[in-house]
């Protein structure tokens, strides 16, 4: 780890043409995140997104609520999501992770250490870890024994509050030097993924542009579905 690594000096945007790009990584997929409340009846709305294309894993993002009541609403869209082998992950809790035995947990920087969440959610657990637009937290992720780690936000969003802007170099950087898998996320659309694909991302974290899509969730996966280099 290079903890001398500067984040203010800028990436050559064509530093990851320099190199041959990986074949075997795996095309990139979808990682939905929840609406930020859930209805009566959304756990068939999330079937149907997720019967709609290919998605790696949705996140259960709920801001407050209490953890009993995250557990009852959780449980159908859990079992919706094992049953189509999409990994179920919790967003910021270790414990509400442990106590629903899910997939894995989402940490931001305040949320705990992949470390400890890998001793309490065992060695099969997906961590993943938001990491901004920071190379340097990117890598102490890593060496963290994250699963993945997060960038963004590379577009306007109205999902959360941001005081990051990712530039699309990071992610060719990131999937040049290390075969750790990246999420992209902030504001991402059909209309405007194919960049991120392009650059590196293994996967785009999505929820706003699926939920609210005029044409309905399951029409707004099948539009990621056909973009190149999605599968």
């Amino acid at each position: 780890m290079n903890d001398d690594l500067d984040d203010d000096l800028a990436l050559d945007p064509e530093f990851a043409n320099r190199f041959e790009r990986d074949d075997r990584r795996p095309p990139c997929k979808l990682y939905l995140i929840s609406p930020p409340s859930i209805e009566a009846g959304f756990a068939e709305t999330l079937a149907a997104a997720l019967d709609a294309g290919p998605v790696a894993a949705f996140q259960l993002r709920l801001k407050g609520i209490d953890e009993h009541r995250i557990t009852e609403l959780a449980r159908p869209l859990q079992a919706v999501c094992a049953s189509r082998e999409v990994a179920f992950i919790v967003n910021d809790s270790i414990g509400l992770a442990k106590r629903l035995d899910a997939d894995g947990v989402h940490l931001g920087q305040d949320d705990g250490d992949p470390r400890e969440a890998r001793q309490v959610l065992g060695p099969q657990a997906q961590i993943g870890v938001t990491c901004h637009d920071s190379r340097h937290l990117a890598m102490e992720a890593g060496e963290a024994g994250a699963d993945y780690v997060a960038f963004g936000a590379f577009y306007p969003t109205e999902t959360k509050e941001t005081k990051h802007q990712a530039e699309l170099s990071l992610l060719g950087w990131w999937s040049t030097l290390f075969e750790l898998p990246c999420v992209a996320i902030g504001g991402i659309t059909p209309d405007n993924a194919a960049p991120l694909i392009a650059a590196g991302a293994d996967f785009l974290a999505v929820s706003g542009a699926v939920w609210n899509d005029p044409d309905g969730p399951a029409a707004a996966v099948g539009k990621f579905a056909k973009l190149q280099g999605m599968g």
